[in-house]
């Protein structure tokens, strides 16, 4: 029998991947902090100049998903615009027919009708 059985959940696993990333995160801000001491900026400075960039990014990064959701949300309200259009949705009868009639070639009812738009004062529209 093993000794090391695999009994961590992937929620643990997860949870120390992203525990170890957040300790980079953490070793790099410091890093950039040194950095910037031994240049000769104050430790405040330093800190609140981090702070004021990773704000900005996160600003930067809201504005973008704001404005592709609004996209994605305006494609979708079209898309389903268009489906639910009434355009096209006149129900054609089985005894409909395409043939001549009085008023020229068109879409004629059972009872002689011509159904289909048309206009009798046009010239071209027989």
């Amino acid at each position: 029998m093993a000794t090391n059985a695999h009994t961590e959940r992937w929620a643990h696993r997860a949870g120390c991947k992203v525990g170890r990333a957040w300790r980079g995160v953490v070793r790099q801000d410091r890093r950039a902090i040194e950095w910037f001491v031994k240049h000769g900026w104050p430790t405040g400075l330093a800190k609140a100049m981090l702070w004021i960039t990773k704000l900005a990014v996160l600003g930067v990064l809201l504005y973008t998903a704001f404005w592709l959701t609004l996209l994605f949300v305006l494609a979708l309200l079209v898309t389903c615009g268009i489906a639910n259009s009434d355009q096209g949705d006149e129900q054609v009868n089985a005894n409909d027919e395409w043939r001549f009639g009085e008023s020229g070639y068109g879409l004629y009812s059972s009872g002689g009708q011509r159904i289909d738009p048309h206009d009798p004062n046009d010239p071209y529209d027989e």
